[in-house]
């Protein structure tokens, strides 16, 4: 038995309210601000703090120096393995801005973000200050004699 149109009575468009505020592919930007959580307090803002600035200095090795004004450097960092969660060392390598063609190969820089300098240089190489070694620091602090002679110095004497 076919349903006639007249059996079937729905209520006419206008008068349906959607319950979404997502009507016709646009909402309001209030709703969609970041989610909240009704448990965490909300963080107050601190505007005194200074932006955290990451990597944008690193050490490292300088391993070719042929260029002019521009000296390759090698940084390796310690980063755990992905399966075995060892840490092993990872090597990377960077074009740095020489202006003066001061550094060689095997000296030690440190590469400060700048500007774009060209396509691959982003950094300039600056010179780190030289550590004390520890042998210096040794013979320094103990005196060479000690004050008591040898048995060999003792015979030659008596």
């Amino acid at each position: 038995m076919p349903l006639a149109p007249s059996l079937i009575q729905l209520p006419p468009l206008h008068s349906l309210k959607l319950s979404t505020p997502f009507l016709h592919g646009c909402t309001p930007l209030k709703l969609l601000s970041k989610p909240t959580s009704s448990l965490a307090s909300p963080a107050p803002s601190h505007s005194f703090l200074p932006p955290i600035r990451a990597m944008k200095s690193m050490q490292g090795k300088v391993v070719c120096a042929t260029s002019d004004k521009t000296v390759a450097v090698e940084v390796v960092r310690l980063a755990p393995h992905p399966k075995y969660k060892r840490r092993i060392r990872k090597k990377k390598k960077y074009q740095a801005h020489d202006p003066d063609n001061k550094f060689k190969v095997g000296d030690v820089v440190q590469l400060e973000k700048s500007r774009p300098i060209s396509k691959t240089k982003t950094f300039i190489a600056v010179s780190v200050p030289v550590k004390n070694s520890k042998k210096k620091a040794t013979e320094e602090e103990v005196p060479k004699e000690l004050g008591i002679p040898l048995e060999s110095q003792q015979l030659q004497q008596a």
